[in-house]
């Protein structure tokens, strides 16, 4: 008979797989059944999935995700990309990156060019990290760029969107550095999991390596807090450098305590 994991590994782990187990979200040292896990492991690997296959799925709505009070106290908007469905979009990546007209109108008309920082919020592949990590982060963004004395562009959100639009806003937008908040793709570990990808004067030409990111926006990763000191002080670079991408290598505090992670 397979001996009950919780009491095996209390009794004859060595405290360092312990405090591994104790430190990772990963499903390590979990013990079996047999040749299978055991079904509490089972079970939450199952519950952990149909996380990830929601969050992913998940249509996002302006309002349903952020609540009334939150978009008229941002004046939240949306526009869309050239995918016409989340089936569509999940297919053709391509048209993800790229703005429908009528939204390319409503940027014109609503957000004025040529901020110091641009923040835009796209679903991504998981509408869930947006939900859930945005109402903390969006306002401390705004409130320490302010501090700095930074002109901060109009806010709006992106339907289908991937990370490749940040091209789109450099060419209709114009600012100085651009800031894309976007739902990572959802994990067994976790699926609130956002990510900011940043370029500066971002245009047409731009690839991946013209980009950088800070991501692991989460619970048991970077905390909104870290997460807004590291995106401005890496906007700062960029503006000082006049450059984003692989010609930058993000200043990261000497004390891993101040990075935010657990």
């Amino acid at each position: 008979m397979p001996e009950d994991t919780d009491s095996f590994l209390e009794r004859d782990f060595p405290d360092i797989l312990r405090k591994i187990r104790e430190r990772t979200p990963a499903r390590i040292f979990l013990g079996r059944a047999g040749a299978a896990y055991r079904t509490g492991t089972q079970l939450d690997l199952r519950q952990a999935h149909a996380a990830a296959r929601d969050a992913v799925r998940a249509e996002f709505e302006l309002e349903t995700a952020f609540g009334g009070e939150f978009v008229k106290m941002w004046n939240l908007f949306e526009v869309s990309t050239e995918a016409r469905s989340k089936e569509e979009y999940l297919v053709r990546p391509d048209l993800g990156r790229r703005l429908d007209e009528k939204s390319r109108q409503e940027l014109v008309k609503r957000c004025p060019r040529g901020a110091d920082l641009q923040i835009a919020i796209g679903d991504g592949l998981s509408v869930t990290a947006v939900s859930s990590q945005i109402p903390a982060l969006l306002p401390l963004l705004h409130e320490r760029a302010r501090a700095r004395g930074w002109n901060v562009g109009q806010t709006f959100t992106i339907r289908y969107c991937r990370v490749g639009i940040l091209n789109e806003i450099g060419e209709w937008l114009a600012p100085t550095v651009a800031v894309l908040l976007i739902g990572e793709r959802p994990g067994l570990a976790t699926a609130e999991s956002l990510s900011a990808y940043m370029a500066y004067r971002p245009s047409a030409a731009h690839t991946d390596a013209n980009r950088n990111l800070v991501s692991n926006i989460h619970s048991r990763g970077l905390s909104p807090q870290a997460a807004a000191d590291r995106i401005l002080n890496l906007a700062a670079q960029m503006m000082a450098l006049r450059c984003s991408g692989f010609r930058i290598r993000e200043q990261l505090p000497a004390d891993p305590s101040q990075l935010g992670t657990p």
